[in-house]
């Protein structure tokens, strides 16, 4: 028997060999290998009959029974069987490529029987991988790390197509056993990332062979590569058969989703991914391929509506699983690093906002991308990480990502409510929908449709569209449900938030609100209530002018220009002075003041216009008690200023009174003149003033002796300067400034004034 603690590779065990003599043969012998036939896996039947039915029961209780009795082996018995039976290899490869997936309608069990034992053998299975990517049972049951890479490398136990099956098939519900087992296999054996690069150009090639077969160019291809022969003859998705677009569909959706689930499980393998810029390519396909298989599906005329809503669920599951693998590419390979902190955090930033730079052209794709995943709360996290940020680089993403917005034609909602944060770990990268994978690998559920659609709308979160967005909304609905009224649509629309895709994929799977499955579906658009024009309730100062045309039907447009008006000068337009004319009879009538009237023997007060009537309630407060102010017999107390035409408004025949006054007036001018102001006065009048000036200076400041002259010349050279002398230098030193050549302009002035300049 095998020493404990040794490793199985380098155990030994003794057998008898065939004529009964003992020999010792390596634990790993084929010759220890039983004899036992795997019988390879098939699909449960889909509604088949009941003969087909108990053979796949058979067939199934068969693949149980062995696999069961493979996992109860001992260790060493079991690796003899998994590396020299060939039958069971291919028992478990059958397995893995015709099992049905969770978006297969094959998943759906004819009887409770088969959904039991299509679990068994899925479960079987799945512990038969399991222990074969476990190289250390126990303390006594093991293999050496490097022994056991090379006997799954070598022996085709595990390879990059079949790890891709497994996170599809196993990954919803067991993604915690299944990344442990990747991550043992890439440590013990790393040829596997060598074969992985090798496996991505396969993978893109996935995306040219779909752009292929719609007839649309790759934008990943060589500019130089030259067109096949057959290029310009392969059909569009409207064109081709009804089968290859049901097909093209399957593969896309399958594709997508293995991708997706594999990255999902070991996000180590991200890089190799990225490396090879297998997100430039699957935006790029996106944005190429999706809008011409969406409008396949929807205008193409399907004789079966339930393969219709199919293929529907399916493209939209595609699409949503591209924009979780783009989210999941750029999570490991940007963003997480950032969040773990380091020396590289600016160029993974860096690196962050090239991505999201190259996917402002891609409108269709990143409209799609932030509302899963808004781009806004990655550059929040930027910003937080990173406050040297650039501010403006950061302001035109988010205003690229709203002009993707627009470009599409869709309203960004107003909250992120389907969105779930990162959950760390293995599963950090978040999706922002809920799945049913996981209930049909259980329960078998069958397919619900497009895993975008499964939300249940936010009451209260109904934003407000514009009516072009709104006929928008209804025609996408009706080009795929023409037989529904739009009243219908417009209440499912504002009772899912304005979501076209939420409402057409509720309506497919008769998954409406309570409310909506009582109206009736071919309900008509209410007749909308026609507002009174604004015109008829509006109030203006100028209504009813003669320039209101509102109200009128003629204006005359003689009386309308723009600017000055055509043949009119300037000096005609002031020289009109027909406005002043107007005003003249106004103010005339404000000449004659009366304050008493008197009344002849024989007159009423009505004769002058006057009111006879006694006011008993006459206000006196502010009357002035003038008694026999206006008696004949004194001067009038109140003689007031006779009325005066204004200059501005007298013109040519005055009345005779003013004209009296007028002569007056120039009489007492020519008496009481005063002197005018002469260009020349006369030099003695003012000598006369100036002396009178200086008296009166004099006068003010009291007498002052007559000062001596000042005398700087002094004596000779050598005789020396007397006392005087010296301080009469001293002073015209000091003094010289004041009034030598410094103030020319105001004794010019003063010579001016005195007449001493001639003019």
């Amino acid at each position: 028997m095998a020493c404990a603690r040794v490793p199985l590779d380098e155990q030994q065990v003794t057998e008898p060999g065939p004529l009964g003599k003992e020999h010792t043969l390596p634990a790993l012998h084929p010759t220890r290998k039983e004899d036992r036939c795997f019988v390879p896996y098939k699909s449960p039947p889909e509604d088949g009959s009941p003969a087909e039915v108990e053979e796949f029961m058979e067939h199934a209780k068969f693949i149980v029974e062995d696999l069961e009795w493979l996992l109860t082996l001992p260790h060493d018995k079991f690796w003899c069987q998994v590396v020299f039976d060939d039958s069971l290899q291919r028992c478990l490869d059958s397995y893995l490529r015709q099992a049905p997936r969770g978006l297969d309608l094959a998943s759906l069990p004819s009887s409770p029987a088969v959904a039991d034992m299509q679990r068994s053998v899925h479960r079987a299975v799945f512990l038969t991988f399991l222990r074969m990517a476990t190289h250390k049972e126990s303390k006594e049951n093991f293999l050496t790390p490097a022994v056991f890479g090379e006997i799954i490398y070598e022996n085709f136990l595990f390879d990059i197509p079949k790890i891709l099956d497994l996170c599809v098939l196993f990954g919803k519900g067991n993604s915690q056993l299944l990344h442990k087992m990747l991550e043992n296999i890439f440590t013990q054996q790393p040829s596997y990332y060598s074969d992985l690069d090798e496996t991505v150009p396969t993978v893109l090639q996935v995306f040219d062979t779909i752009l292929g077969k719609c007839g649309l160019h790759s934008e990943g291809a060589t500019a130089m590569e030259p067109m096949k022969l057959n290029a310009h003859k392969q059909p569009t998705a409207m064109a081709m058969s009804q089968q290859d677009l049901v097909d093209l569909i399957l593969y896309l959706c399958d594709s997508t989703t293995t991708i997706h689930a594999f990255l999902d499980i070991f996000p180590a393998a991200c890089s190799s991914f990225h490396s090879h810029g297998f997100l430039s390519r699957l935006t790029s396909f996106y944005e190429t391929a999706v809008p011409d298989l969406e409008k396949a599906v929807r205008k193409r005329n399907f004789d079966d509506k339930g393969l219709q809503q199919d293929l529907w669920k399916r493209l939209s599951h595609s699409c949503r699983k591209m924009v979780e693998t783009a989210h999941l590419l750029l999570h490991h390979t940007c963003l997480q690093p950032i969040l773990e902190g380091g020396e590289n955090m600016q160029t993974f930033a860096e690196e962050l906002l090239q991505h999201f730079t190259s996917f402002l052209p891609e409108k269709r794709f990143l409209s799609d991308y932030d509302e899963q995943f808004p781009i806004a709360d990655d550059i929040s996290l930027l910003q937080q990480a990173l406050p040297l940020i650039d501010e403006t680089r950061m302001s035109y993403l988010l205003q690229g990502v709203e002009s993707a917005w627009d470009s599409v034609g869709r309203r960004r909602p107003h909250s992120q409510a389907r969105h779930q944060g990162a959950a760390g770990g293995a599963g950090a990268a978040s999706t922002g929908f809920k799945f049913q994978e996981a209930r049909e690998l259980e329960g078998g559920e069958g397919l619900r449709g497009a895993d975008a659609m499964l939300d249940v709308p936010g009451k209260g979160n109904h934003g407000v569209v514009s009516e072009g967005e709104l006929e928008s909304l209804l025609t996408c609905i009706r080009d795929l449900l023409p037989d529904l009224g739009e009243g219908f649509l417009l209440a499912c629309l504002h009772e899912y938030d304005y979501n076209s895709e939420l409402v057409i994929n509720n309506i497919l799977e008769d998954r409406l609100a309570p409310n909506l499955d009582k109206l009736d579906r071919a309900m008509p658009r209410p007749v909308k209530e026609v507002l009174p024009d604004v015109l008829d309730v509006r109030s203006n100062v100028f209504d009813d002018d003669e320039f209101d045309i509102f109200r009128r039907d003629q204006v005359d447009m003689s009386r309308i220009w723009k600017g000055r008006r055509k043949g009119e000068s300037v000096r005609e337009m002031l020289n009109d002075k027909k406005h002043i004319a107007e005003q003249k009879s106004r103010y005339q009538a404000y000449e004659t003041v009366v304050d008493e009237v008197v009344i002849q023997p024989g007159e009423s007060a009505e004769t002058y216009g006057l009111d006879d009537d006694y006011d008993d309630e006459y206000d006196d407060t502010y009357d002035m008690g003038q008694v026999g102010a206006n008696d004949l017999d004194g001067d009038s107390l109140l003689n007031r200023r006779p009325f005066t035409i204004p200059q501005i408004l007298r013109k040519g025949n005055k009345p005779e009174l003013e004209e009296e006054g007028e002569d007056e007036e120039e009489e007492e001018t020519l008496q009481n003149n005063v002197n005018r102001d002469q260009f020349v006065q006369d030099p003695a009048l003012l000598r006369e003033r100036a002396e009178a000036r200086r008296a009166a200076m004099h006068q003010r400041k009291g007498f002052r002796p007559e000062q001596r002259p000042n005398n700087v010349v002094g004596q000779a050279k050598g005789q020396g300067q007397t006392q005087e002398t010296l301080i009469d230098r001293r002073k015209k030193e000091a003094n010289k400034s004041r009034g030598a050549n410094h103030n020319r302009r105001n004794m010019a002035d003063r010579k001016r004034n005195k007449g001493m300049i001639p003019s």
